[in-house]
């Protein structure tokens, strides 16, 4: 029983590190303070900078340290996501695409997908992939917006 316990803690693990590699790809990484699509001052993995954090306009962080800080991001991520999806049954592939719905719009914008969440309830994937094309999201970023809501839609599957 404990080994199929690790089996499960193990597989999970491997999901969250391809995961986090593919919202590498899509945030791309800029190692100074940039302004990002919607102007707002980011750095390193589409982190976005807030008070009290002090980042150097003019200065280039490490990778190392905008690693840390991506961790970070991911495991607030992951924690806001599961916090929207609480009792829902979806599956794994869905689950992935809020994560990075939430890394990258924060809980409050992904919370307010309202009939995304609904055809969620109902475990309709294709409706919930076309609710996420229906937003000002997929007219911000379209490319990454469409290959989300194509995994959205495999998640039936």
């Amino acid at each position: 029983m404990q080994e199929l316990f690790l089996q499960a803690i193990y597989k999970r693990e491997i999901m969250y590190e391809e995961l986090k590699e593919e919202i590498k790809l899509h945030e791309g990484f800029v190692p100074k303070v940039y302004r990002c699509s919607e102007n707002k001052r980011t750095i390193g993995y589409g982190h976005l900078c807030v008070e009290p954090e002090q980042w150097d306009d003019d200065k280039e962080y490490s990778k190392e340290e905008l690693e840390t800080v991506f961790d970070k991001d991911f495991d607030n991520a992951l924690k806001n996501a599961e916090s929207l999806i609480s009792s829902r049954s979806i599956n794994h592939i869905a689950k992935q695409v809020i994560i990075e719905m939430v890394f990258q719009l924060g809980i409050g914008g992904v919370g307010k997908f309202k009939k995304m969440w609904e055809a969620l309830d109902r475990e309709d994937y294709l409706l919930a992939s076309t609710e996420m094309l229906d937003s000002r999201w997929a007219k911000q970023t379209p490319a990454r917006c469409g290959k989300l809501s194509g995994k959205m839609r495999s998640s039936k599957l």
